[in-house]
């Protein structure tokens, strides 16, 4: 198959797919093709240096890199002190409360460049490589990685915590003000 006819066979893929929005399917791509490759090498480097991997992680350690990856998606993808890493590929919209932003994904530029910030920008989507990460690095450095996210693990707890008392204290005010 020809250059110009793979491109046409694209053209018409991505018109079948969504024909009344422009979708980054290429960027997609680039970001997919990245993750396998970030992931292949994490793989790699685990053999390399014979790490023993686990059968079955810890329980423990489950619940542990669970809330550290919910964590560390959500400070990376809406945190306001952030927001510097999704400039390039974001725009600022609007605050959201408790110190996080919601942005808006710029469509200007490359499909690469709009994956990228719907990645930045989505803690689920991101969550997937911050999951990654930890997993790789409880292989690769599990006392690091353990303490990391005990401490994301604590922050994440404290922000419960801290709308709890929020909620709780708006509570009893509204019961003072009912009192009077």
């Amino acid at each position: 198959m020809t250059s110009s006819g793979l491109k046409q066979k694209v053209a018409r893929l991505r018109q079948a797919y969504a024909p009344h929005e422009q979708r980054p399917l290429g960027g997609y791509l680039t970001a997919m093709g990245t993750y396998a490759a970030v992931t292949a090498i994490l793989a790699g480097v685990v053999r390399a240096t014979g790490r023993p991997v686990p059968e079955r992680p810890a329980p423990s350690d489950v619940v542990l890199l669970s809330i550290a990856t919910h964590k560390l998606s959500r400070l990376l993808s809406k945190d306001a002190v952030t927001s510097p890493l999704r400039a390039p590929f974001t725009r600022y919209d609007h605050p959201i409360g408790s110190g996080e932003v919601m942005e808006q994904v710029r469509d200007q530029g490359s499909s690469t460049r709009h994956a990228i910030g719907e990645l930045l920008s989505c803690p689920f989507c991101l969550a997937v490589w911050v999951a990654t990460g930890l997993t790789g690095g409880l292989v690769l450095a599990p006392r690091l990685t353990r303490l990391v996210a005990t401490a994301l693990t604590a922050v994440a707890a404290s922000d419960f915590l801290q709308m709890g008392y929020a909620v709780a204290q708006r509570v009893a005010e509204g019961g003072d003000h009912d009192e009077r």
